[in-house]
Formats: C-alpha cells, sequence, structure tokens
C-alpha cells in the first residue's frame, strides 16, 4: 500500500503489520523507536482514509501501534528494544529471559546472569552469559515490562 508507506516515512514511523480481514476490517499496526501515540494513529487514519476515499468501500479502518508485551513481528522491533528485557522462547519451547544486547541483520543476541560452578570455588557464582538466536528460529521474542 504506497500510501501507508508514503504517510509512514514522512513521519519515521514503521509498520508492523496489515490485515486485511474477511470481516470487513482493515487493521494497520505502526511503531516507532520512541513509541506511539494516539494522536498519531488518528492522523494515519484520517490520512487513510483521504487518500483511499472511495476504495476503502465498505471496510472499517483500524490504526494503531504494536502492542507493548505482544511478539515481534519485524525486525526492526528489535532495533527499538536494545538495552531493554525481552523473553524469548526458543525454538524448542525454552524461555530465556536477558536484555537485548546485539542486533545484527537476523541475528540476535540477550545477556543474563546465572550462576555457575567455577573451578576452586566451593559454591556456584553468578556470571553474565550471551545467548545468540536468529529472529526466523525463535517461536517468539518479546519486551517484558519491567518495574524495578
Amino acid at each position: 500500500m504506497e500510501v501507508l508507506e508514503e504517510w509512514l516515512q514522512g513521519n519515521d514511523y514503521f509498520l508492523v503489520d496489515l490485515v486485511m480481514g474477511n470481516d470487513d476490517r482493515i487493521v494497520v499496526e505502526i511503531d516507532h523507536q520512541d513509541g506511539v501515540w494516539i494522536e498519531d494513529c488518528a492522523k494515519l487514519s484520517r490520512f487513510l482514509q483521504e487518500k483511499l476515499g472511495d476504495e476503502l468501500g465498505n471496510y472499517e479502518l483500524e490504526v494503531g501501534s504494536a502492542g507493548i508485551g505482544q511478539p515481534f513481528k519485524v525486525a526492526r522491533q528489535y532495533l527499538n528494544y536494545i538495552n531493554k528485557d525481552v523473553e524469548v522462547m526458543d525454538e524448542n519451547g525454552k524461555k530465556w529471559q536477558g536484555l537485548l544486547s546485539a542486533v545484527d541483520g537476523n541475528n540476535f543476541t540477550i545477556t543474563f546472569k546465572e550462576k555457575q560452578k567455577i573451578e576452586g570455588k566451593k559454591r556456584p557464582v553468578m556470571v553474565e552469559v550471551e545467548k545468540h538466536f536468529e529472529m526466523d528460529k525463535v517461536k517468539y521474542t518479546k519486551y517484558l515490562l519491567n518495574f524495578k
């Protein structure tokens, strides 16, 4: 949808999802590195209605932000959450939680602390560990709300 891309680029937003359902609804999800404001969702909705007019027909247009705490849908969302806590479910169904510390193409890294037995120490100690993933090989990655 060229009209949608025109607005997104002019406002530094990016498309997360576009669903044209069988229920006569068009749902547009957008995101921005600094978050999404409801006023901007309203502006995009008005812009699309003005530009598309009759082409929308009987479709109901719904514009919103990618839900916080929802799984990431596009690679650019990973960049928005660098240095923030995330939860990853790997391809085997194991959950990992940590700081999203790096993103490179399809690959990303989380950093977390875990107890490890260190030679010469009586008790396990907490050490920082990096775990590497591929975006297309995990079941999901999502931002973890942290109320610390």
